[in-house]
């Protein structure tokens, strides 16, 4: 599997004339980069754009964001979901302070909490020019409909192969605008439905375009099989204040301050609940009660204003609407 100098230079084209407007291709900041790219993962550019401003203004530096208080960077990730990525980009941004400069390398990057393969790639190339290539959802449904392979990119042996004609194609190019193009190109072109080929730079090298089968691309990753619980939320209030406590029972936002709680595991969906929500592969029904708990050691009382910013979390914001 090759790569023409002809697409090569089709796709480079495509790119300067229709990529969009985003606030993070207005800076070679590194650390505003790696924030733009770590906000990006599951959620769309649309959707980043005001939590990006947001958490930017407010922790403008990596300096700033070092020295911010836990409760600032959860409050102002509210709403992306993956907590733990707020939390590692915290500690990642620790380290970095302690540093001489921003890491410029994939292999220097990589050893840092939360950076893992697509994060390290997208920063040392974007940011620096490294001359890696990165594979994320986009990258893996262009790649795969372009040589009309049924790549299983969740396995080993398929994602070296895919990360291999990512790294191909950045040889002797700037990086920076090669992997932002092809990610441009997956989100706005090669879409998972109803892509616009006909106006695709890539329309007359496309293998699965020509065959007729890049609806059918790429293979989807089987899903977990969902877990399902009854959980019971027990609200003590006393005065303004509501109890937390560390959650040592659920195994989702573990360590995480929540209501005190209850929590099994069912094999089927419950009759009586007061609400479900959904955190990746677990569907968790609850029950709300006022029923009084006992404070634990690890249990704090929360002014209610302020719960948001220990717990920003909808499963929580849920249960005292039920109130």
């Amino acid at each position: 599997m090759k790569w023409t100098a002809a697409e090569v230079k089709a796709l480079k084209n495509w790119f300067a004339t229709n990529q969009r407007e985003l606030p993070w291709r207005q800076t070679s900041d590194p650390y505003k980069i790696w924030i733009s790219e770590v906000m990006l993962q599951q959620t769309t550019s649309t959707a980043v754009i005001p939590f990006y401003h947001r958490f930017t203004k407010k922790l403008p530096t990596l300096k700033k964001l070092a020295n911010a208080q836990d409760s600032t960077v959860k409050e102002l990730w509210a709403g992306l979901g993956y907590y733990s990525r707020a939390k590692n980009l915290h500690k990642a941004a620790k380290i970095l302070t302690t540093y001489k400069e921003f890491p410029q390398t994939y292999t220097e990057l990589i050893k840092l909490p939360g950076f893992g393969d697509y994060t390290s790639r997208s920063v040392s190339s974007i940011a620096f020019k490294e001359a890696v290539g990165v594979i994320d959802g986009n990258v893996i449904r262009v790649f795969s409909r372009r040589f009309n392979t049924p790549w299983e990119w969740w396995k080993t042996k398929d994602k070296k192969e895919l990360q291999s004609l990512a790294d191909d194609i950045v040889k002797k190019q700037d990086s920076s605008v090669i992997n932002q193009a092809l990610m441009e190109l997956g989100a706005t072109i090669c879409t998972p439905k109803n892509p616009a080929c006909l106006i695709c730079p890539w329309l007359k090298t496309c293998a699965s375009r020509k065959s007729g089968n890049h609806l059918n691309l790429p293979v989807r990753k089987p899903k977990k099989p969902k877990k399902i619980w009854a959980l019971t939320f027990y609200i003590n209030k006393k005065g303004q204040k509501i109890l937390l406590e560390k959650n040592t029972k659920a195994p989702f936002l573990k360590n995480e301050y929540l209501f005190p709680l209850k929590i099994a595991e069912l094999a089927e969906k419950p009759t009586k609940y007061d609400y479900k929500h959904s955190i990746t592969s677990n569907k968790i029904y609850v029950k709300v009660s006022q029923a009084k708990q006992k404070p634990k050691k690890d249990s704090q009382w929360v002014a209610t204003k302020k719960i948001k910013s220990i717990s920003p979390f909808s499963l929580l914001e849920k249960a005292l609407n039920q109130l």
